[in-house]
């Protein structure tokens, strides 16, 4: 793939699994990154790594879901590296499982406030700033293979995973006549600490059953593996991709 020298990308979720890997491929392909996530601690550490690898990268704490930090986020960026050209909304949170009749309301508001909300505030600002640089840009959302797929006692979870494919396809259809591209990857089972928490809210022998029964490759995807459609979508090799959803989930919503 082409290099993505000179360009800048800002990635959401960046302290740990698929958002700390896409930004080191981002990286890697020449991209000068800005971090962003609540844990700041794991950002001075992934800032140092990039930097280590001869990049260049910044980082602030951030919450998605208030407005004020997305807004600064977006700033910090322009004021560090002078342009946004990439962005990737990746931060999110799983979900307790809880039963429609006793689900509450503060479980809720908490999982859509982040995962929705900090997905339209994200887009909002980091539109924005693309619009007014004037040169362009490309957007991915990160969903789930739950942007399709229900379950029991996932209802907020769900509910916000569906909804982003939805606000992708819009914002899409807004911008991409404006020059920028807007896609959503939904990945399967993917081996991030998400991932390792979800297993032990389930237990081992339905996760497992899960893994065995639906993915065709029988086995958890790699955060890397991820990163590498993502950073696809960003390039140019993806010039005429908007609007669509991206699934690598090793097989998993193809199984009946």
């Amino acid at each position: 793939m082409s290099s993505m020298k000179g360009k800048v990308a800002l990635v959401t979720g960046a302290s740990s699994g698929i958002g700390r890997s896409t930004a080191l491929a981002f990286a890697d392909r020449g991209a000068r990154v800005a971090l962003a996530a609540r844990r700041e601690g794991e950002l001075a550490a992934l800032a140092a790594e990039v930097e280590a690898m001869g990049g260049e990268a910044t980082y602030l704490q951030t919450d998605v879901s208030v407005a004020n930090d997305v807004e600064r986020m977006v700033a910090h960026t322009i004021e560090r590296f002078g342009r946004l050209d990439f962005a990737v909304n990746n931060a999110g949170i799983e979900w307790e499982l809880q039963g429609i009749a006793d689900f509450s309301e503060e479980n809720w508001d908490r999982v859509l406030d982040i995962n929705l909300k900090g997905t339209f505030l994200c887009l909002k600002y980091e539109a924005r700033s693309m619009l007014e640089g004037g040169h362009g840009g490309a957007i991915v959302n990160v969903g789930s293979v739950n942007s399709f797929l229900g379950f029991g006692g996932g209802a907020a979870y769900v509910a916000s995973k569906h909804a982003q494919v939805g606000l992708t396809t819009s914002v899409s259809a807004e911008l991409a006549p404006r020059g920028i591209r807007v896609n959503i990857v939904c990945p399967g089972i993917i081996d991030t600490p998400m991932h390792q928490r979800l297993r032990g809210i389930v237990g081992d022998e339905l996760y497992e059953s899960v893994l065995q029964g639906r993915v065709h490759q029988k086995r958890k995807g790699l955060p890397e593996e991820i990163a590498k459609v993502i950073v696809f979508l960003c390039s140019d090799e993806a010039s005429y991709i908007t609007g669509t959803t991206v699934t690598p989930d090793g097989g998993f919503t193809m199984t009946l």
